[in-house]
């Protein structure tokens, strides 16, 4: 795993919004917390196609529950990050700390 990472925006949001709620870690609780974190509104397939794209790197997993009644029988899915999703976060922050430094001066 490279050390000097960053990676996108909206995916780090995502990702740290599913730390922050650990097993509550469903879409609509994720969508809120977004909402809440970073004053953003975010639609349902964004964040589909983005939880896709992390599932697909390996920094997201999911498990179903079981089927709902209030939801027509659908099954939920509950998402939570991947050890490699957490060092990809770890990789990320280091880089960007490493950035931000002696920048305090410029930016007040």
């Amino acid at each position: 795993m490279p050390t000097n990472l960053v990676i996108g925006e909206f995916e780090q949001l995502v990702l740290l919004a599913l730390l922050h709620l650990g097993h509550q870690g469903h879409a609509i609780e994720l969508r809120t917390r977004l909402c809440e974190i970073a004053g953003r509104n975010v639609s349902r397939g964004a964040l589909y196609r983005t939880l896709d794209r992390l599932e697909e790197k390996g920094w997201v997993t999911w498990e179903k529950e079981s089927e709902a009644p209030d939801r027509g029988g659908h099954v939920r899915r509950r998402f939570s990050v991947t050890e490699r999703g957490i060092a990809v976060l770890r990789a990320s922050r280091q880089t960007l700390q490493g950035l931000w430094q002696g920048l305090e001066e410029a930016l007040g």
